[in-house]
Parts: C-alpha cells; structure tokens; sequence
C-alpha cells in the first residue's frame, strides 16, 4: 500500500468557516498542525524548508524531531521555547470484533477531556496516513437503557470504532498498536478568536517562529520548537545537554494558555507541567513563564483572542532580544487536509460511489427543524424529471411527490431535519441559552464546535456564525443540566447580525466515509432514508403504477412529527398503508445490550415491527417479506426504541410500517452506518410502490 504521508495541502473542513484574516489563518494553521507526541518527527520533519525560507535562517532537526534555530552570536545567549505536541491517545487494544481500546498520552487537566472525544469523529495516525473512524457513544434513543450511566466517561469508556468486523480488517487498514488518536477537527475561527486542541500553547509555536524572523540584536539566541511537552519537556532538555558550545543565561517557556494571562519568573522545580531534570544540563536556577489567557483551558474548545496572540509575539521577541520583526510576521504551516467524503476520490472498482455522493451531499446541509429548506432543494434538484415536475411544497414546507391514479393511497416519507437546538435567551455577553429539538446527546454537544443559523441572508453573505459550546469548568456527572453556547459576539452584535430567539443552532458537519461500505456523519437519521428514497424513485415508471403513491420529505419529525401530522391530516383518512423511511437504531455495538434490537449492518435493512409509537400487523409484514423476495433483498426484523412519521397515520386507520437503514450511536455527531443496507433499502422501497395495496 503506498504510504500517505500525514503532512499535505492546506486544507480544513468544508464545514467549518474560514479565518477572519490571514493573522488568524495563519494562526490556525498552527493549531491544526498534527505533531503527536512521541511521534512528532513524522511531521516536524518536513518543517525546517518552510521555516528556513521564513527566517532567514538555519532550522536543524534531531532524532527526536525537535527543531532549533540559532541566531546571533555573543552574550547574552537566550533560550525561546515551546512545546508542539498536544495530548491525545494510543492504541492499546485491538478487539476480534474490529473495535479499538485507547489509553491518554500526556496530562491533561480538565474533566471533560475525554467525554468530549466520545460520539465524535476521531482519526487513527498510522504510519501510512489517517484512518477515520469514530469513538462510540451510547444510542440517543436507548436513553432509558442508559439512565444510570451518571459518571464522566474516561479514557477507559472509550471504543474506536473504523468500520471493521474483525482484528483482520483492522489490521489491513494499516492500525497497530501504539498508533496516535486524536479528534478529526481543524481549529477554526469566531469573532477575532482561534480555537482548537491547545490553542494557547499551539500560538505559542506560531509567535515564536514570527519572532525568528527578526533580528537578533545583540548577542545569541536559541530558539527551540520541542517536542514531548506533554511529559515534561524532556525535547528541550536534550537539546540543552547536547548544544555543548551553548550555555543559557536565560530560558524562556512559551507555555499552554490559561484562564489569566502569565508572565513571571519560577523555580524549575516549581513547574508540575515540566520535569525539573531538563533544567539540569542548562544550569540555571529560574525560567521565564509566558503563557496567554484563554477561555476553556486544556479542552477541545480552547480559544485564544487575537489580541492575546500580538501580546505573545511581542513578549516572545523581547525575551528573543529581536527587533525589526516583519510587519506581517505570521507564518502558515502547511496542513493536512481532511476530507469531505464529497471530495474524497473513491476506491478504484467502488460499487457505492453514487450512494456516496448523493448521500454525502444531504449529510453536509443543515436542516434545523422548522429550517430544513437547504436539504429540501437538494432533494428536489436530485430528483428524476417526472418527479421533479409533479413535486409540490405544501404551506408547513414538507415535500411531496404523487403518481399512480387516485386510489388506494400509499405513503412512503422521509424526514428533512435533524436534531439541533434553538436559542431560548440570550445574555448581554452574549452567552446563548438552548433548547433541544428532538432526542440530542447533550454529552456530544458539549465542549465542541458550534453554528449558529441565521435567516436567509443577501446573496453571498454568511448564514451562520461560528462558536462553541461551553463546557462546564468541573464535571463529575456526564450531562450538563443547561447547555449554552458562545459565538464571540455580545447580545448587541447577535441581534444585528439577525440572531434572534427560537434560531437554530448545531455543530459543523462533514460526513466521512469509514472501512469498506461504512458510513458516517451527523444527521444520517434522516439523510439516509431520504437518499434511499429518492433512489427509489429513480427505480418508479409512474406509468406504470395501479394506486396512488406519495413520496413525501417532511419537515420537524424530531421531537414533534409536525410535517407528518399536516399530511396525515390531508391523506390519513384515504390511506391504506404508510411506510416510514427511519432508522432503525441497532443495540450491535459494545456499549449496548444485544438483548432487543440487535441487527447487523450490512446484512439488509429492517422491517421496523415495533416500536415505541405504533406495531405492523402480521400481514404487512408477510406482504413486506414478499416483496423483499421479489427484490432480492435481505430483509431482517426487529423492535427499537423511538418513533416515526407513519405514528402520524395510525390514528386514521392506516397501519404504519418502518423500512429501515440501520444505524449505531443514534443522534450524535458519530452516526454510522452501512451503504448496503441503504442501496438495498431503496430497492425494496421501489418493489413495494410497485405492490398492489
């Protein structure tokens, strides 16, 4: 297999917004630059031809992967340095059913840091490149299963999942054991701040390097990207011992950001985040401290304003002896890009690639209950002509398309939108309050990226506005009792900006293909049963159809069923039978009890025969099992927990039936499931528009 090498283009998430400004551009790039520790050589290796054509000078690199620069010669010498590795994971296990075990690599001081990695899209760095994969949560929908499950969940709680059935697929990835994991997400930019994994300390990289690009106006200066921070800085130590013609008379720390700024002078051994033996080769008794404040230390959300990045460039270049810095001193750094699976080319000889790019494309779009018209316009362009010219929009949004001739009406329907939140009020800082809309994993919200929807703007203006979700400072149970978010702007700003209450807010999405036919994104439930049905229309003849039929996409199915209700209210008392285009949400993962609902992915969709709202009579699931025949589809059956659009329809009479794609760790960012239980799905959809009522 050729190796893919971690450090590529620059790139970041389609999702996610772009910087303000090449300051905070270039300020990013720092902060998404992988560097695991222990392995940082892999990517600090490629650096010094960058950074020598940026400085003016001579960039040498160790066996470690540390990279130094002297400059200047004469007393006094100084010392400059920072730490470019962040916390993250190992591999430690590798199951026989194809699932991974992580231990933490590197300190980490805040509660919330391992929570914030469960149910979200996360990447194993092999030697070869990035595998994607996602770290698995328990099921939105099996919350009663769950209910004690009160405790933070730790390192120890967390199973990696790539889309693999066995150790053997795992292997052939090109995963092995000791392999750095860490969050597939880039830093990104809200109001003048960056945020991402250790921002502070990463900016503290980013204005050491600007500083290097002045000059050195009088005697030596060493400065010094390090590795290993994470377990006391043993990098900067060994750089120290072996530099035998340099001894420091000062040492400076570009160090994590904090909740205040920090600039003082301590002991060596008084530091718990360095290893008071780096000091020893130095011979020096005190160590100059600057780290800059930022809000949310040490999670995943850490943000740095830009007004402290200009403090750290300039304390950096004082403690440098620089002066003469250039007037646009920010260096970018080349990035790895992260790829949609949108723009990701398929494997050669791949039999879902049009399966992914239609369902890739729903994924992406956002679909707030009540602000799901992105996702309906995809979903009409996609639509085969016929279709297309017989679609109607009905006055709550939902879309439907009709064929056959009017009589005994079936219903098929596919939901729009996707659990989210909405604005219920708004602070004078303006810190936002939430409501959720539909089942959300509050645990897999909190403390991550945040977008806030804003009405439909002027043509090429900006309709959101990018933030986060606060994290609590102490945690010691998994859901926070209130969950609030921050987009960097006062109450004044957001109102101007168009925020008002009741407006939708979620987090930045990219869907990613996983190991063989595995799928994953936010928002599969519903994106995959509307890409199955509308393959299934592609399938119809309308010509040839004996009964009415409706394709229906409705709108607000989460946590109301308010699209359903307004067609069942139209068509309930005319219809024979209503088909629920959902997911079937299977207990098939570790965190669960396989004791009901468990069917495996990849082996057919389901026949949804009971759930929490309504029960499919024996007969249509005789009638379904036929047409499964007539199609050549796998069909499996089972009971899950939650409801569906058809409920809707139960009380006019018309018996409801799910036909489902499965899908694991329900209502989070990490949804997963398999394609060919989607593409098998549409064709069963079509065999049954085609049944006689």
């Amino acid at each position: 297999m050729a190796k893919r090498p971690l450090l590529a283009a620059v790139a970041v998430l389609t999702s996610l917004a772009v910087p303000a400004n090449a300051q905070q551009a270039a300020i990013a790039s720092w902060v998404s630059f992988d560097a695991p520790t222990g392995l940082e050589g892999r990517t600090t290796s490629r650096l010094p031809g960058a950074l020598n054509n940026a400085t003016g000078g001579e960039w040498r690199g160790d066996e470690l992967g540390n990279l130094v620069l002297r400059k200047g010669s004469g007393s006094p010498r100084r010392v400059v340095a920072c730490a470019i590795d962040r916390p993250g994971f190992a591999v430690t296990q590798i199951t026989a059913d194809g699932f991974l075990r992580l231990h933490r690599v590197g300190r980490v001081a805040h509660p919330l840091w391992d929570q914030a990695h469960e149910g979200q899209q996360l990447e194993v760095l092999t030697e070869a490149g990035a595998v994607p994969a996602v770290a698995a949560i328990a099921n939105g929908h099996f919350a009663q299963q769950h209910r004690r499950d009160s405790l933070v969940a730790t390192a120890d709680d967390l199973w990696v999942d790539v889309g693999a059935t066995s150790r053997a697929e795992v292997v052939a990835l090109g995963i092995r054991l000791l392999d750095p994991v860490q969050r597939r997400l880039p830093s990104w930019s809200y109001g003048d701040h960056v945020a991402g994994t250790a921002a502070g300390q990463r900016t503290g990289c980013a204005a050491l390097v600007a500083a290097a690009r002045g000059t050195v106006a009088q005697g030596e200066t060493m400065f010094v990207l390090s590795v290993q921070g994470a377990f006391g800085w043993p990098g900067r130590g060994g750089v120290l011992a072996r530099a035998r013609d340099f001894t420091a008379d000062t040492i400076t720390l570009l160090m994590g950001g904090r909740a205040e700024r920090t600039q003082r002078w301590a002991r060596p051994g008084s530091l718990p985040s360095v290893n008071a033996a780096v000091f020893r080769a130095a011979r020096v008794d005190s160590v100059r401290v600057q780290a800059p404040a930022v809000r949310h230390a040490n999670t995943l959300v850490e943000s740095l304003a830009m007004s402290e990045a200009a403090w750290l460039l300039s304390a950096a270049s004082a403690a440098a002896g620089v002066r003469d810095v250039p007037a646009d001193p920010w260096l970018a750094l080349p990035v790895r890009a992260r790829q949609s699976a949108r723009a990701a080319a398929p494997p050669p000889g791949d039999l879902h690639t049009a399966t992914v790019a239609l369902l890739a494309q729903l994924a992406d779009l956002p679909g707030v209950p009540g602000d799901e018209w992105r996702v309906r316009e995809a979903i009409l362009a996609a639509l085969p002509k016929w279709a297309r010219d017989r679609a109607t929009v009905d006055e709550i949004g939902n879309l439907i398309v009709s064929a056959g001739p009017a009589r005994d009406t079936v219903v098929f329907m596919a939901h729009l939108d996707e659990v989210a939140y909405d604005v219920v009020a708004i602070a004078g800082d303006g810190t936002v309050t939430l409501r959720s809309r539909g089942g959300v994993v509050h645990s897999a919200w909190e403390g991550q990226a945040a977008v806030l929807h804003l009405p439909r703007p002027a043509s090429g203006q900006p309709d959101t506005l990018m933030g986060l979700f606060v994290p609590r400072d102490t945690a010691r149970v998994r859901t926070t009792p209130r969950m609030t978010a921050w987009f960097g702007l006062d109450s004044a700003a957001l109102v101007a900006r168009g925020v008002r209450i009741g407006a939708g807010v979620t987090s930045p999405k990219v869907s990613v293909r996983v190991a063989g036919s595995r799928f994953t994104g936010r928002s599969m439930d519903d994106r995959a049963g509307s890409t199955a049905l509308i393959q299934a229309v592609h399938r119809i003849d309308p010509a040839s159809l004996d009964h009415t039929v409706f394709f229906v996409w409705s709108v607000q199915e989460e946590g109301g069923l308010v699209g359903a209700q307004a067609v069942a209210s139209r068509v309930g008392t005319t219809t024979r039978r209503v088909y629920s285009i959902d997911t079937f949400v299977s207990s098939e993962t570790p965190l669960e009890s396989p004791h009901f609902a468990f069917v495996s992915l990849g082996k057919g969709p389901v026949l949804r025969a009971i759930e929490n709202g309504s029960f499919s009579p024996p007969v249509v699931r005789r009638r379904m099992q036929a047409a499964a025949r007539v199609a050549g589809v796998p069909l499996q059956i089972g009971l899950t927990q939650g409801g569906t659009d058809g409920t809707a329809f139960t009380f006019y009479g018309a018996p409801n039936t799910g036909l489902s794609w499965l899908g694991r760790y329900s209502h989070t960012p990490a949804e997963v499931l398999d394609l060919r239980d989607v593409e098998r799905l549409a064709r069963l959809i079509a065999a049954v528009a085609r049944q006689r009522p």
